[in-house]
């Protein structure tokens, strides 16, 4: 992959309760409008999703919003987004944010950011997708969790030789750099997800 024009943030519905992390959010916002880089993003305009997307917009940015039918009345998702896409389900809404961006990034988050970060992990270590997947590490959020997958990697959960690889930035400022640099080693073929042929 020669180039990131969108990266897929997740992070939560909620502010948190250290203002370095909205902080993150609008900077890293900024930092996507002004390199280029589209932002796709669960589609809300509230907590730490809201303030991301305020950012690129703010800044000249674009954005692609992907929400589930179910969601749009609690996320007040139109005003923050110049192309917003509404699916049927939450399995809907992954795939098509897999399919509209070039790289991961999580931000602090809740549950609903933890599982999609896992599932990106997972889909990448059984060789699905090789796309950048980046923890922004603000405040030592994401510490436990790495700590977590070197207790699982310790006690033979994780196999070796299989992608499982964390990217970690503890600043803003390098979360863009880190995910080039590992794109540069990714080809075509490993960013589009396998699709099993349909049963006669």
């Amino acid at each position: 992959m020669s180039k990131i024009n969108a990266v897929c943030v997740y992070c939560g519905s909620s502010p948190g309760s250290d203002p370095a992390f909205a902080q993150a959010a609008k900077a890293l916002g900024k930092a996507l409008a002004q390199n280029g880089v589209r932002l796709v993003y669960g589609g809300g305009s509230v907590g730490m999703m809201g303030t991301l997307a305020r950012a690129v917009l703010e800044n000249g940015g674009q954005v692609t919003g992907i929400i589930p039918e179910f969601l749009t009345g609690k996320e007040r998702p139109k005003p923050l987004t110049d192309d917003m896409i509404v699916t049927r389900d939450m399995h809907e809404r992954k795939r098509k944010m897999f399919e509209h961006a070039d790289a991961f990034v999580a931000l602090p988050g809740g549950i609903g950011t933890l599982e999609e970060l896992v599932e990106q992990l997972t889909w990448a270590q059984i060789g699905q997708h090789r796309k950048p997947v980046l923890l922004a590490n603000i405040n030592g959020f994401w510490e436990p969790f790495r700590t977590l997958v070197d207790h699982m990697d310790k006690l033979g959960f994780i196999y070796s030789g299989l992608n499982r690889d964390l990217l970690m930035a503890d600043t803003v400022e390098d979360i863009l750099p880190k995910l080039r640099e590992a794109a540069r080693h990714v080809g075509e073929a490993d960013t589009e997800m396998a699709v099993p042929a349909e049963k006669m």
